[in-house]
């Protein structure tokens, strides 16, 4: 039986963070949020626990996972490779969505990141998380707490959806604030490669550290998750509808009403009145729909569609990180 806690985010119960970071410390899985979407937490430097995760989830073992870190000497016994440009984004962006793929230490089991010699650390900017960590004791391995190929969770409900029996505690801190998964970023290589954008733009690491650059190689991306497999997908088909005028976008959901029922998610208002038509209305801006986007996504599925048609928003800075997931979740 999965447990809920609900916590303060700003001034978590230490008793809950201590019994969470107990139930981590003994092998065991403990769901948390943090300011990208809610995780899937167990001690990193554990084999077998973190073996639960992967069954938990039913994630491909092919498939690494992010390890969180509360403090530099978790970083430090967790990875190596933190070269002067590591430095600069880790004063910048730390704690913060931002994921950097170093080299992984041997101490850490390979499962973690899927047999590579690399490893995906970056540090949460969320104090239930923090304190999770810190309390633990341990890096915290934590993919997002979703069944394989869902849409990523950004409330605690969302992870009962999914994973309830399967996991020993949800940290119920509310709503994530950012709702998209963090920027993972090689930086390894001469320039630093974006695997997944996220909400740290390309723009701003670029200021930071100069020529950033972007790949699509198998091998590349295997060194990061959420970037090969099928991703962020409910269980209706989603039909992503890029640069269409809302006429066009009104004319393809009336054909699929024909057939059946048809759930929408955009921000262009559509005339249609039918009650097989499950339409949720964001605002255009790429902060707002990265917010809302895998609610939306969740909370039109639960009315059993047999599409979702999503209208896409500019393919600029942030937008082009919630572009990213809804191509996959389209795919």
């Amino acid at each position: 039986m999965t447990q809920v806690l609900e916590l303060d985010p700003e001034s978590p119960q230490q008793d809950a963070i201590k019994h969470a970071a107990s139930i981590i410390r003994d092998g065991g899985l403990v769901a948390f949020p943090t300011e990208t979407v809610y995780g899937l937490g167990a001690d990193a430097m554990n084999e077998n626990a973190v073996r639960k995760i992967f069954e938990a989830k039913g994630r491909p073992s092919d498939n690494p996972c992010i390890v969180h870190v509360a403090s530099r000497g978790m970083l430090d016994r967790a990875s190596t490779g933190i070269n002067s440009r590591a430095e600069l984004l880790i004063k910048e962006f730390w704690p913060g969505p931002l994921t950097l793929v170093l080299d992984r230490k041997p101490e850490v089991p390979s499962l973690v990141s899927a047999g590579l010699p690399t490893i995906a650390v970056r540090m949460p900017n969320n104090r239930i998380a923090l304190e999770l960590i810190q309390a633990a004791g341990v890096p915290i391995a934590a993919p997002s707490a979703n069944s394989s190929g869902r849409p990523s969770p950004t409330t605690a409900a969302h992870v009962l959806d999914d994973l309830a029996g399967r996991v020993d505690l949800i940290l119920n801190g509310g709503d994530t604030k950012i709702g998209i998964e963090s920027t993972v970023l090689d930086i390894k290589g001469d320039p630093p490669v974006i695997l997944r954008p996220g909400w740290i733009t390309e723009e701003r690491l670029r200021s930071v550290i100069g020529e950033v650059g972007a790949s699509a190689s198998e091998e590349d991306l295997r060194r990061s998750p959420g970037t090969r497999h099928r991703h962020y997908s409910p269980l209706a088909r989603v039909i992503l509808v890029e640069d269409g005028q809302t006429q066009q976008i009104e004319k393809l959901c009336v054909e699929y009403l024909n057939r059946g029922s048809v759930g929408y998610i955009g921000h262009s208002r559509l005339s249609i009145n039918s009650e097989s038509f499950y339409p949720i209305y964001l605002e255009a801006a790429a902060d707002k729909y990265a917010h809302s986007i895998y609610w939306a996504l969740r909370e039109i599925d639960r009315k059993g569609p047999e599409i979702i048609i999503v209208e896409s928003i500019n393919d600029e800075g942030v937008g082009a990180s919630v572009m990213d997931r809804l191509r996959r979740a389209a795919s």
